[in-house]
This record gives structure tokens, C-alpha cells and sequence, in this order.
């Protein structure tokens, strides 16, 4: 019989810092601070919190989770840099995970997820096992005609109004989101060991102007 995998998810997608470790199908530790800024100091500290909370070091994991959005573009590259090093360090696999498919876990059919892309936008993407349609950025919830269908689940930003607007169901997520980031990495890596490494999920441009010099390239 093998052991139960360990898994510690993270996120900074958003104005948080969150944080949860999976044993097996059990959440051990978690947490969750709200952060406008100083996520890239705080993370480090706060994934060690966790580990020493379930009494554990890194050397016990056998995987990162990480969020790779879409949503603060500063926030998913400090997550995703992490995860990446954290994964060259010691050695163990990182898996990338949407705010999308997070919402989805646990759901059964084919769902619907949103994600609040401020300034009365949405991002949406279509789930449906084993294929996903291409994330997309709406505007007052003007849904697309081809994930305009009756028999999908909606969840997240908005969700009720998406879901009376095309005549659909809508529910909560199943999990917290870094719970979710956490199941979904196991059911990934268990599908692919050999998972790509992750990369962030942009929909939209940044909103920053360029700066001078270029922005130093995310390897694949």
C-alpha cells in the first residue's frame, strides 16, 4: 500500500496570501491572510508555518500546488517563481492550477466558472472532462452563445446572474481555493507525473504600462 501523497497548495492570484497542505484527502493546515502587498515576502514564511502547523518539513512533501490565475499579474508571477523554485530545490514536481479548474473540483458535469476580472468584467472558462474551452473576459456577464447552455453548473463571480441570464443552475465551490489547487494537483500529477511546469494564465494584457527595459521572459 504507498503512502498518502503531501501536497502543499499556494496562492497569491488575488489580494491574499493563502496557503494549504493535503495529506492524503485530508486538509492538515491552512491559511488564509488578506494582502494588498508584501506577498512575495510573506509566502515563504507563512508555507513554513503551515508545514511546521502539521508538524512536517519540506523534505516530507511530494509536490507543490500552485495558483497560476487568472487575476493580479504581480501576484500570479510571485506564486508561480515560487513554486518553480521550490520545485528545483528539492526536487519534487509542481503543478500548475487555474482559479478555473479550483472552482470546478469536486463538481460533477460540466461547469461553468468565473472569476471577478473588476471593472464589470468576468473571466470565464467551460469544463467539461476531459476538454476545457478557451478562457475568455466578458462584460456584464454578456455570456458567449457557445457556453450559453442549460446543462452546465455555474460557479463563482457572479454566479447567479450568469446562471439566470442562461437559464442554468449555479453552487458554491466545493472546497476553499487552496484546498482545490491542492485536489486538482494530486488528480493531475496522478494522470501525468511528468506535468509541465507551471506558467501563469494570463486572459487579458496587463493594464501597467511597459516599463523601459523588457520584462524578463517566464521559461516554459
Amino acid at each position: 500500500m504507498q503512502p498518502e501523497p503531501t501536497i502543499l497548495a499556494f496562492d497569491t492570484s488575488a489580494a491574499h496570501c493563502a496557503a494549504a497542505l493535503l495529506i492524503g484527502d485530508s486538509v492538515v493546515a491552512r491559511r488564509v491572510e488578506e494582502l494588498t502587498k508584501g506577498q512575495a515576502e510573506r509566502l515563504i514564511p507563512m508555507l513554513e508555518e503551515v508545514l511546521a502547523e502539521a508538524g512536517l518539513h519540506w523534505a516530507n512533501l511530494d509536490a507543490i500546488g500552485v495558483g497560476v490565475g487568472p487575476g493580479n499579474f504581480t501576484g500570479i508571477r510571485i506564486s508561480v517563481s515560487a513554486a518553480r523554485g521550490l520545485s528545483l530545490g528539492l526536487e519534487k514536481p509542481a503543478v500548475g492550477v487555474s482559479t478555473f479548474e479550483a472552482l470546478a473540483e469536486g463538481t460533477d458535469g460540466a461547469v461553468l466558472a468565473s472569476v471577478d476580472a473588476r471593472a464589470d468584467s468576468t473571466y470565464l472558462q467551460l469544463l467539461e472532462a476531459p476538454v476545457m474551452s478557451d478562457p475568455v473576459m466578458i462584460e456584464r456577464n454578456s455570456v458567449p452563445r457557445a457556453m450559453r447552455r442549460s446543462d452546465v453548473i455555474c460557479i463563482g463571480h457572479a454566479a447567479r446572474e450568469i446562471a439566470r441570464e442562461i437559464g442554468a443552475h449555479h453552487a458554491a465551490p466545493r472546497f476553499d481555493l487552496t484546498e482545490a489547487i491542492a485536489r486538482t494537483a494530486a488528480r493531475k500529477l496522478t494522470a501525468d507525473p511528468s506535468h509541465p511546469r507551471p506558467a501563469p494564465l494570463y486572459v487579458r494584457p496587463a493594464d501597467a504600462k511597459p516599463p523601459r527595459d523588457p520584462a524578463p521572459v517566464m521559461l516554459p
